[in-house]
């Protein structure tokens, strides 16, 4: 060794400090929960990212029957909780007919969160199935 340092600039070492402490920031991946929600044979991926308010988070519209709202409370690196609700269109207003709250700890890899699951609603009974695997979420 020549005893000369190993950065040769200071603008160097600066980038070189940065990408260790960035590093494994961009490696983790942020925390998403997909969910496969099927109607009348019809499959709508939903997807939905950490939020620290749940509230203001908007349903999404299922063939106009059904109403669906995934929820990932948390950040980007810890999910805190996970919320489901799903809604029964009838008219002009939103039935709810199904409610689900997962906890910590999730597993690392991505999971099925759910396993399937079925939802019969109405005067009908229209059928929604949906599953969802949640990625990226810490234990």
């Amino acid at each position: 060794m020549t005893g000369r340092p190993r950065f040769t600039s200071p603008w160097r070492a600066l980038g070189a400090a940065w990408l260790v402490c960035a590093g494994p920031a961009s490696a983790a991946s942020a925390a998403q929960l997909q969910c496969q929600v099927t109607y009348a044979g019809t499959t709508h991926t939903v997807r939905a990212e950490p939020v620290l308010d749940p509230y203001p988070v908007p349903s999404v519209d299922i063939g106009g029957r059904f109403r669906f709202k995934p929820i990932v409370v948390g950040t980007a690196q810890r999910v805190d909780r996970v919320l489901i609700y799903a809604y029964l269109v009838d008219g002009a207003q939103a039935l709810p007919i199904h409610q689900a709250k997962f906890l910590p700890p999730f597993n690392l890899s991505p999971q099925f969160l759910t396993g399937q699951q079925y939802l019969y609603a109405g005067p009908l009974e229209r059928e929604l199935m949906y599953s969802c695997t949640l990625q990226g979420a810490t234990p």
